[in-house]
């Protein structure tokens, strides 16, 4: 019988799913609520793949995996870049992640991106101290606006059709345009988007070529005062030059549902920890910017999606059929 050993497992949540599809596939199953780590990677032996989702992944803790007889490395997210597949496949590890309906996301983008237009948070925050004066409080209908949508993959496709509902101005920008999304938004090049959108939201992979997508010189070509809004990876976005723009008000408002560097931060609790997180604590500490702890896949259909998406690649990688799910070197 084939073995996954899931790390980072939540019993509230994905265990159920697990149980589930254990009985539905026949595949065995145990768990840990830890992360991956060079201490309890033992946990996996006699295991023919592992799940995790994104945290450090160095190579020494693959190749530990692979001592112990572990083939398949199952990442329970989109996202894979926190697995370097050139090292995967030096050691004969198969790579691959999962997928899901793409509207938990996109609606979850543009619930943020209206927070933001409206002044949300701050409105919030000033309720919270029963200060419900109007002065400094006033928003922007998304009707009235432009929105860039960067990335038309499922999701970003997605938020373009949902956001068509709200009759806003839509441009799009992908290096591989589709018809589904044309249909909508009109597709421009990247410093168009830039100029002419009110907001901006990001759908996107992180690749080498688009590390900091959002940076100091493409900041400089947004509109003034716009909103940025980032459901996708934190790398797309340098950190320091958003401070920078935020701190000018040349952008009006960000809602970050990722940021650099967290990995070990976020799905763990650091209540009461000092925290090596400068940047993030700026961030936080700004009244026109929403940080929220990278959970905009999080509902229910999405979770179990999750899970049934490892079951499938190890049942794949089990008949030797071809995986959907399975990620290799480009």
């Amino acid at each position: 019988m084939m073995k996954i050993f899931f790390y980072a497992l939540r019993e509230f949540d994905e265990l159920p799913y697990c149980e589930e599809l254990k009985q539905e596939t026949g595949i065995d199953f145990d768990w840990a609520a830890a992360y991956p780590s060079m201490e309890n990677a033992d946990l996996a032996a006699g295991c023919d793949a592992v799940s995790f989702t994104p945290c450090a992944m160095p190579e020494k803790l693959m190749q530990k995996f692979k001592d112990l007889g572990v083939k398949y490395l199952t990442c329970r997210s989109i996202g894979y870049d926190h697995v370097d597949l050139n090292v995967a496949a030096k050691l004969g590890l198969r790579v691959s992640n999962i997928s899901y309906t793409p509207n938990g996301v996109a609606n979850y983008a543009i619930m943020l991106m209206l927070m933001s237009l409206r002044r949300m948070n701050h409105i919030m925050k000033r309720a919270e101290l029963q200060d419900y004066s109007l002065k400094g409080k006033i928003g922007r209908d998304i009707s009235d606006c432009t929105v860039g949508v960067i990335g038309t993959g499922s999701i970003g496709t997605t938020v373009v059709r949902h956001l068509s509902g709200f009759g806003c101005r839509i441009l799009a920008y992908d290096l591989y345009p589709n018809e589904e999304a044309a249909k909508y938004a009109e597709y421009v090049d990247l410093d168009d988007l830039l100029a002419q959108s009110d907001a901006v939201t990001l759908h996107t992979n992180a690749t080498k070529d688009n590390y900091h997508l959002i940076n100091e010189q493409t900041l400089a070509k947004m509109k003034d005062e716009a909103v940025i809004v980032n459901t996708a990876r934190g790398k797309l976005i340098d950190s320091k030059a958003l401070i920078q723009a935020l701190k000018s008000g040349k952008i009006g408002a960000a809602a970050l549902d990722v940021v650099e560097n967290e990995n070990g931060l976020y799905y763990y609790n650091h209540m009461g920890d000092v925290m090596d997180q400068d940047q993030l604590a700026i961030l936080r500490s700004f009244p026109n910017v929403i940080v929220s702890p990278h959970t905009a896949f999080y509902t229910r259909r999405d979770v179990r999606q999750m899970v049934e998406g490892i079951f499938q690649s190890v049942q794949c990688f089990q008949q030797g059929i071809e995986n959907p799910h399975e990620v290799k070197i480009k």
